[in-house]
């Protein structure tokens, strides 16, 4: 999720790519949401398999 004034440039591909792995395990492992139960999505997922 990109926010006007809060884009940022990136000086190698590397960079820019360690950035988007880095966004992807924040959005799994890291963000809560409340349609989630205040879990990760990951641990969310976990928790459903679990239980069924």
């Amino acid at each position: 999720e990109m926010y006007y004034g809060h884009e940022k440039d990136f000086s190698s591909f590397e960079e820019f790519s360690a950035a988007i792995d880095e966004y992807i395990d924040y959005y799994n492992n890291r963000r809560i949401q409340s349609k989630t139960k205040w879990m990760p999505p990951v641990k969310f997922r976990m928790t459903s398999i679990c239980l069924a």
